[in-house]
């Protein structure tokens, strides 16, 4: 993969840079997004399925699983409500 300098950023044109920027947000956003759900998935499954002993997860493992899952939804849709209120209300002042 080809590095791009900031020499090369600034031959662009500002709608070309702004486009860039967007674009490079949009793909930290995804890798933030990733690395959560991968942390997260190793945390529940860790604490849900402490031994694997046959080839598929027990009934209770995959209710523990479920319940994991959501309650980590559930964690980040807040998180996420209020930070969106926190920059409108800033955005506003």
């Amino acid at each position: 993969m080809s590095q791009i300098s900031k020499n090369d950023i600034s031959q662009l044109d500002e709608a070309s840079q702004v486009e860039l920027l967007k674009f490079v947000e949009s793909e930290n956003a995804k890798a933030k997004l990733q690395s959560s759900i991968h942390m997260f998935t190793d945390m529940c499954f860790k604490k849900c399925v402490p031994t694997i002993t046959m080839g598929s997860v027990s009934p209770a493992e995959s209710t523990c699983l479920a319940n994991c899952v959501d309650r980590f939804l559930d964690t980040n849709i807040f998180v996420v409500n209020k930070y969106v209120a926190f920059f409108f209300i800033q955005s506003r002042v």
